[in-house]
């Protein structure tokens, strides 16, 4: 007997294509002809047999596709159509017979029927009609070279893989999975190939189904497409933002890890980040932020950073208490980089809005920020956050809290971006004497001199803005004229290329210091009336004032001397 059987196995495995094809043809009439003698479950039966009756014109269909004979996907099929047929012969036969064991387990066993016709008949259009058939390549000529018949075979391979996500019952798609996530380990660049748009919303469709370890894998497939930037605005359009959301929310360890990380990559597009606010993905991040492992913490924070840009979704960050969770990720984050990305939200949070200033601050705000600015992380968005908010807080309380000397402290060590972003806080902050002096007490006066040497631009213009600024007091200009460097770095600054933007400020500074002899002969020696006479030709103002003072010293010095 199992001799029989195995025999009866081997024969099947051999059958072709056109040999399954001829067999469930036969098989159908025989279907039809006793389904009319069914009497029981009238009205489920009734709908069997309507599926049952468009099954002729889809073999029909499949039969006549150019590669039908050469695709293990239609012999599959067949196979799968042949197992179900015969279910609902034996089923048929149970009913007629009246040899079953319940109502509601035949209820349940048609039902199940029912479904599995479904299947069949989706799957024949699949294979028919989105080119899933067609997709799967031929097999290359003899006159093709060694190595384009192993891209063909292997295209063909991964093709067929990839049909296998669209169609069959669940088991054959998690292996299909698993082979797919191995070959993508070793060869993404082939699938990338292969990989067309019916493929893409294949896989957003499994993120739905109801096996979790199916979803899990599908997930990490296309969280390795978005890491290689390809098929972003497919899967967008395809609608996969919901479920990766829906996976946050309640998905296993490492499908949120997973689904998080994908979300990270995707929300760097404003648009796609209002997509995810709007399909409320806000509430699950934060509650990652709070509650997540290391990994998922650092992509969350990293996402809402991205999302916090666009300044339309600021309040619902708000109102889903984003303020207070960024905080405690500044404080107590898991790893630096959580840390790094919530000083970033809070940079962009406070940027344009005087409420939401006031909401960070009223929770803490500062003494959070200046805690940060003393670890190792970049310091350049706190800083930035701090600039937003000190308009918002007495000046006694920036004082009490030590805000002047962490200022300074990052002039003398911090990165050129962390320097711009704290000269450019104290533009802000020195809108008084008693800012002003407690800024130059604090001893930033020759951090701000040095960057005047900075090579970029940008940072020449804001420190010499800042001194600008703080040199209306007097005890300022005694500080900068202490500084050897600091007449020469400004004159050097008054180069009346259009690419120098601090020449104004530089102006302004000379103009302060132009009042000691010393630094009047000092600017003259560095060569100053030459640049502030091609200024004036450019109409500024300045300059023509700072000319007439360093000629007539220059004069009254001519003539002191004969």
């Amino acid at each position: 007997m199992v001799v029989e059987e195995k025999e009866c196995v081997d024969r099947v495995s051999d059958m072709t294509a056109e040999e399954w094809l001829l067999h469930v043809e036969e098989l159908v009439p025989t279907v039809l002809n006793i389904s009319k003698q069914v009497k029981g479950f009238p009205g489920r039966w009734k709908v069997i047999v309507s599926k049952l009756e468009q099954i002729p014109s889809y073999l029909s269909n499949l039969c006549t596709h150019p590669c039908f004979s050469k695709n293990t996907l239609c012999k599959e099929q067949l196979q799968a159509v042949s197992n179900t047929l015969n279910e609902a012969i034996e089923l048929a036969e149970m009913i007629i017979n009246e040899k079953y064991e319940g109502k509601l387990k035949m209820q349940s066993n048609l039902d199940s029927l029912s479904g599995k016709l479904d299947l069949n008949l989706r799957d024949f259009g699949l294979l028919i009609k989105t080119g899933v058939l067609g997709e799967v390549t031929m097999p290359c000529t003899s006159s093709c070279s060694s190595s384009d018949q192993s891209n063909n075979s292997t295209h063909s391979s991964i093709s067929e893989l990839l049909a296998r996500l669209q169609i069959g019952h669940l088991e054959a798609k998690h292996k299909a999975l698993d082979t797919l996530l191995e070959i993508m380990k070793e060869d993404e660049k082939n699938v990338l190939t292969v990989l067309g748009r019916s493929n893409v919303t294949a896989l957003v469709q499994l993120l739905t189904v109801t096996s979790p370890g199916i979803r899990e894998k599908t997930v990490g497939v296309i969280c390795s497409l978005i890491e290689s930037g390809s098929c972003e605005n497919w899967l967008v359009s395809e609608g996969v933002l919901p479920p990766l959301i829906r996976l946050v929310e309640s998905g296993s360890t490492t499908a949120k890890q997973k689904a998080t990380i994908s979300l990270q990559r995707l929300s760097m597009s404003n648009e796609t980040g209002r997509t995810i606010v709007g399909h409320g993905g806000i509430r699950p991040l934060i509650e990652i932020c709070k509650n997540g492992d290391s990994i998922s913490q650092v992509a969350s924070a990293c996402t809402l950073r991205n999302i916090s840009v666009i300044p339309e979704v600021r309040q619902v960050l708000v109102e889903e208490g984003f303020v207070r969770v960024m905080l405690d990720l500044l404080d107590c984050g898991i790893l630096l980089g959580s840390k790094e990305y919530a000083a970033e939200c809070l940079q962009n949070l406070t940027a344009s809005n005087e409420t939401l200033r006031r909401s960070v601050v009223s929770e803490g705000g500062i003494p959070s920020l200046l805690g940060y600015l003393d670890g190792p992380l970049p310091q350049e968005p706190a800083v930035g956050a701090l600039r937003n908010l000190i308009g918002s807080v007495p000046i006694e309380s920036l004082e009490s809290l030590g805000f002047f000397p962490r200022i300074v402290h990052v002039l003398k060590s911090g990165s050129l971006g962390a320097q711009i972003a704290a000269s450019s806080t104290i533009c802000r902050i020195c809108i008084s004497a008693e800012m002003k002096k407690l800024v130059v007490e604090a001893g930033c006066i020759p951090w701000l001199i040095k960057m005047l040497e900075a090579k970029s631009n940008g940072a020449r213009e804001i420190a010499a803005q800042a001194l600008s600024t703080l040199m209306t007091l007097s005890h300022s200009c005694r500080e900068v004229k202490k500084d050897d460097k600091s007449v020469p770095n400004l004159v050097e600054l008054l180069d009346p290329n259009l690419e120098n933007t601090a020449k104004k400020y530089a102006v302004a500074c000379l103009l302060a210091l132009s009042l000691s002899k010393r630094c009047k002969k000092l600017m003259v020696s560095y060569g100053a009336i030459g640049y502030l006479k091609k200024l004036i030709e450019m109409d500024d103002p300045g300059a023509k004032k700072l000319l007439d003072r360093l000629e007539r010293s220059r004069l009254k010095s001519l003539f002191g001397r004969k």
